[in-house]
């Protein structure tokens, strides 16, 4: 969990330069009035990317400057937005940084990185819900009451939402693939039209692997017939003699005498032996070449016809390559490739009849999981109504009533929505309800949502009770409330108190409070001070222990710190707080 360790704040208001550290559970902040608590909530506005106010810079200072650091969970989404914006994370905390000169400017940075103002405001979403006189945040935005409400109905909610989810996805993706199939009809008719073209083409010269590197060696070879039948009939006759020339000498002859005087004497000398052998084989080698020389003029074709044939056949061939493949082993990959292009286009009537069929399904199933959604919501939006409802009368609004209201918005056409109570409807990846929390704030007052329906000191009260029952539900780790005591007293206070310490089991809690039942119930509490010129300076943020703690709740209970009638009280205070916990 993301827990809120200290801040520095230095130039602040009435806050020269201080520090505030602050409890991983219930942390108090106290003081008399006037005294600088507010500056705690202010400096934390500014840390989760609030207005720059150059009328909060003390006077004579040049800047104020608010320094936070976080620690966060590796993975959380407030990590990972960090990341993104470039932050370094400082041993598993993040830095945070504001600063506001006296001119209006003002400067963000987090994890050692300079980021906008923005990416602050991103990240207190993830971080901190603040409930204040003047500053609300958290679960007073509509879209995260839905969120809060399907995590506090749990299965109920959940089961169908899962199964609601996915087929939202699926009808998404079915769409999509119908829009491209009509709205692009014309290109993929014309892309159809085009491969029949080139198909019918290569089918009516049906050409073979490896065809056109044949015909080549072919032509060539047909081309120079004749030169090719002199050269090899030269050849011939310079190894094999001319029959009609008696006279003439010949390479084998030649090689047969040398053979002949070698084989006289080899026996003599191992050497001259394996020269022999050598000639040998030279005269059986000219041998076998002169008679294939033979052979290859006797069949050499100097056929013109069939010369003209290859050629018609190798420019049928060039037709094919120029326009579809480099060679024709390129042409029979393109047409193959081409082929089953063609059997995907022309069954997209019957894939468009198909998808259609589908889209429809997935929208009647959606009619189906929508209503159970809505449902579902319903009776846990009436479940939490009367719990919260029920915290309220604890918190000095007895006649207070919440309740949500669950909403949808019609469709255009009914084509474009699903069914959902017998009416079209808008939907959305959550299903089709608009979800509000409502407040009455009396009896006879019309539900108007939290954040208009109660007054500031009303307001943090009604948002303690919604936190309190949401809690666990909702996934903000840090809450902040200032003057949630508005208006309360005596046992009203208590049970404030006791609503802060339920929640702090959950989650980071930081209160500024003037009650001592508050106060009384933190698991640490911070007194501000202002020195004798105004100021808080950082011996005027100090954590209370012991006796020191007893004397504040004292002063918080009768304005004198050493009344024993306030000092048993307080002890009295602790005592029930301590046992509660």
């Amino acid at each position: 969990m993301s827990v809120l360790e200290e801040m520095r704040i230095r130039s602040l208001g009435v806050i020269d330069d201080a520090v505030v550290e602050l409890s991983p559970g219930f942390t108090a902040v106290t003081g008399e009035t006037g005294a600088g608590k507010t500056m705690v909530v202010t400096s934390l506005g500014l840390l989760l990317g609030g207005r720059a106010d150059p009328a909060l810079v003390r006077v004579g200072a040049k800047a104020a400057v608010v320094e936070g650091r976080i620690t966060v969970s590796e993975g959380d989404a407030a990590a990972l937005r960090a990341e993104e914006a470039g932050a370094e994370l400082d041993d598993g905390a993040l830095l945070i940084s504001r600063t506001v000169s006296a001119e209006g400017r003002s400067r963000a940075h987090l994890g050692g990185r300079s980021v906008p103002v923005g990416v602050l405001t991103e990240l207190a979403d993830e971080l901190v819900a603040v409930h204040g006189q003047t500053d609300q945040q958290g679960l007073l935005k509509p879209a995260r009451q839905r969120g809060a409400l399907d995590r506090y109905a749990g299965d109920g909610v959940e089961v169908p939402h899962t199964k609601y989810a996915a087929a939202y996805r699926r009808l998404r993706a079915v769409a999509t693939e119908l829009e491209e199939l009509t709205t692009r009809a014309r290109e993929r008719a014309q892309e159809a039209d085009l491969l029949r073209f080139g198909l019918n083409e290569v089918a009516a010269v049906e050409p073979l692997p490896g065809e056109d590197v044949e015909l080549a060696a072919e032509a060539e070879r047909l081309g120079h017939a004749e030169a090719l039948a002199s050269a090899a009939s030269l050849a011939h006759t310079a190894l094999a003699g001319n029959p009609e020339d008696p006279e003439s000498v010949d390479a084998t002859t030649v090689v047969a005498a040398a053979g002949q005087a070698l084989d006289g004497v080899r026996a003599h000398d191992p050497a001259l032996a394996a020269l022999a052998d050598r000639v040998g084989e030279i005269s059986i080698l000219l041998a076998d070449v002169s008679g294939e020389l033979a052979g290859y003029a006797d069949q050499l074709d100097a056929d013109p016809l069939r010369l003209a044939a290859v050629e018609e056949r190798r420019a049928a061939l060039t037709g094919l390559t120029r326009k579809y493949g480099e060679d024709i082993a390129a042409v029979l990959a393109w047409a193959q490739e081409g082929a089953g292009r063609l059997t995907e286009l022309e069954g997209d009537d019957e894939r468009i009849g198909e998808l259609t069929a589908e889209h429809d399904a997935l929208r009647a199933e959606l009619s189906v999981l929508g209503q159970a959604l809505t449902d579902a919501r319903t009776e846990a939006a009436a479940r939490f109504a009367d719990a919260v409802t029920e915290e309220l009368a604890s918190l000095a609004m007895p006649h207070a009533r919440v309740s949500f209201a669950i909403r949808q918005t019609e469709a255009a056409d009914e084509a474009s929505g699903i069914d959902i109570g017998g009416r079209s409807v808008v939907y959305g990846p959550s299903g089709a309800d608009e979800v509000e929390l409502l407040l009455a704030p009396h009896p006879g007052a019309q539900p108007r949502p939290i954040a208009k329906g109660a007054s500031g000191g009303e307001l943090s009260r009604v948002m303690l009770a919604v936190e309190v029952v949401f809690a666990g539900s909702d996934p903000v780790p840090t809450y902040l409330f200032d003057e949630v005591d508005a208006g309360v007293g005596g046992k009203a206070a208590v049970e404030v108190g006791r609503r802060l310490a339920k929640l702090a089991k959950s989650a980071q809690v930081v209160v500024v409070t003037h009650l001592p039942q508050v106060a009384a119930f933190a698991d640490r509490q911070l007194l501000v001070e202002k020195t004798v010129d105004g100021s808080v300076t950082r011996s005027g943020v100090t954590v209370l222990e012991g006796e020191d703690r007893v004397r504040e709740l004292s002063r918080m209970l009768a304005g004198q710190e050493d009344s024993e009638t306030a000092r048993a009280h307080a002890e009295e205070l602790l005592a029930t707080a301590r046992a509660d916990g």
